[in-house]
């Protein structure tokens, strides 16, 4: 079998507090994601899902433990790692083409081959009509897609995704879970994408992390064995009730946890 594409092993975050005894978000946390896997990570507002994709982005520092992407420790930005936000975080200045290509633009690797590639991810996500639009004449779905453009024009190995339809209505978000689906498996990618939406999470995944409230730790890892190309008509089967039925029991079924 092939390594692992991300191996986290023991990971801990503390941050800073002013009595000095700081604030334990994430307790030895460890998992392994193989290529091409689809992960979703579920669990309560503060429970640390946006610190650990933080900390696999590079983005944030951990206390202890290890975190390794293709073998190699990830200890900073990195352009085999690409991260889809919250909210899509486009320069309202800046054409859609040109938010796409920002961060190529600052590294100053603005290639051929690169717009090229961005032309051709817009027109598969249905923005290649929109390239010379401002983010103010897009709908909030498809600004969120240019976002994903943006992160997958590098081409990166690995996509984090931090809640990134939480803001969208309920019909946006499905035909979003559609889409984000149809691109993963165009590009086969590896995903780790971060919910509090529990049907989201077995809609999309390979596997679920539930997460326990602060400090977080891993309470369950579920492998969701339904088929695949997913529907929305699965979502009312008995196996995804099962699924979804078990991710409610750990998460004690109360609380923020979206539908």
């Amino acid at each position: 079998m092939s390594a692992p594409l991300i191996e986290v092993k023991d990971l801990t975050k503390i941050y800073p507090s002013r009595d000095g005894n700081g604030t334990l978000a994430l307790d030895r946390v460890s998992f392994d994601v193989k290529e091409g896997e689809f992960i979703s990570i579920v669990g309560r507002s503060g429970c640390g899902k946006s610190t650990l994709l933080k900390i696999l982005s590079g983005l944030l520092d951990h206390t202890r433990g290890d975190v390794t992407l293709k073998g190699r420790p990830i200890d900073g930005p990195d352009e085999e790692i690409g991260v889809v936000f919250q909210s899509p975080v486009l320069l309202p200045w800046r054409t859609v083409t040109q938010n796409v290509l920002f961060p190529n633009q600052i590294r100053r690797n603005l290639t051929p081959e690169i717009r090229a590639r961005a032309k051709t991810l817009l027109e598969t996500v249905g923005l290649g009509e929109f390239g010379d639009k401002y983010p103010r004449e897009l709908s909030g779905g498809m600004q969120q897609r240019a976002g994903i453009v943006r992160a997958l024009v590098q081409n990166p190995a690995l996509l984090l995704m931090d809640e990134p339809f939480g803001a969208l209505d309920a019909m946006t978000r499905e035909q979003m879970n559609l889409e984000v689906l149809r691109i993963w498996s165009q590009s086969k990618k590896t995903v780790i994408f971060v919910t509090h939406s529990i049907v989201e999470s077995v809609f999309l995944s390979d596997r679920v992390f539930v997460m326990t409230p602060r400090p977080g730790r891993l309470a369950e890892i579920i492998d969701i064995d339904l088929p695949r190309p997913r529907t929305l008509d699965m979502i009312n089967s008995d196996a995804f009730g099962r699924f979804t039925g078990r991710i409610r029991t750990l998460l004690d079924s109360e609380g923020d946890l979206g539908g």
